[in-house]
């Protein structure tokens, strides 16, 4: 009885072994609760410091910029190339207002931006679409000329010539736009609604002349679009603007200026008057 008693108080090998691979887990299951909490935390910190993720832009915008739209500001861009456009996201009506902007590859480009809430402001296509299809309200826009540091119409008259229905979806205006110091702009003004996006697109059909002396602009090459679409709780509301320019060394700050503020005065036009 005693050698059975003191040989049961010796621990085996085996037990030994067991308590060791015990051991071993427990270590491991800490390491790796360790190691989890560390991944949970990594994407923690992306998601606070990158909240533009949530919006359907690229990282074109900067922090400042997203921080802007947060507050409701329209922001505006001169990004000069297709390329550096921030928009993007599965909406179609992305993918047309950028097939606009491509087909076109302009050397002077602007983007302007803004983001207001869906609640309250359920009717904003409708608003939209009234305000861009009043083309006679056109005329009178003030445009502020850096260069003379005064106000002027940004148009004179606004015309239009024709109405066309095209589909049920739609609608194509023939327009004519006096524009100082490139007279008049014979344009087509096209607005495109679905249940998932409204489009706005207007473009030159004549050649554009400085002072009816120095071409600037041939026809077909100066183009403004401006998008509304619903993303979740917010309308985005989108613009882009611009032309392929004759690049003239003495004159291509003037051009550019004259072009893309102008594309910003509309713009910022029709967002204000929603």
């Amino acid at each position: 009885m005693i050698l059975r008693h003191y040989s049961c108080a010796i621990p085996s090998h085996d037990n030994a072994l067991c308590n060791t691979n015990t051991t071993l887990e427990t270590i491991r299951l800490k390491q790796y609760i360790r190691n989890m909490k560390n991944v949970f935390l990594f994407f923690l910190l992306i998601a606070i410091a990158l909240p533009s993720f949530s919006l359907p832009f690229n990282e074109k915008l900067s922090h400042d910029n997203v921080q802007a739209l947060e507050k409701g500001e329209i922001i505006s861009r001169n990004i000069g190339k297709y390329k550096n456009i921030s928009i993007q996201g599965d909406n179609a009506g992305i993918t047309r207002i950028k097939e606009e902007i491509k087909n076109l590859n302009p050397n002077y480009l602007v983007e302007l931006t803004q983001i207001r809430p869906y609640k309250g402001n359920e009717d904003l296509a409708q608003k939209l679409r009234s305000i861009l299809e009043d083309i006679p309200s056109y005329a009178g826009i003030q445009y502020w000329s850096v260069q003379h540091e005064r106000y002027y119409d940004l148009y004179k008259t606004a015309e239009v010539i024709e109405k066309q229905t095209l589909d049920e979806k739609t609608t194509r205006y023939i327009a004519d736009l006096f524009m100082e110091p490139f007279s008049t702009i014979h344009s087509i003004i096209t607005l495109e609604q679905t249940d998932d996006y409204l489009l706005y697109t207007m473009e030159n059909t004549n050649n554009l002349k400085f002072n009816d002396k120095i071409l600037c602009v041939n026809k077909n090459n100066m183009k403004s679009a401006i998008l509304l679409f619903r993303d979740g709780d917010n309308w985005i509301i989108y613009g882009l603007g611009g032309c392929k320019a004759l690049k003239i060394a003495i004159f291509e700050e003037r051009i550019e200026r004259s072009f893309i503020n102008r594309i910003k005065t509309f713009c910022n036009y029709i967002y204000e008057k929603i």
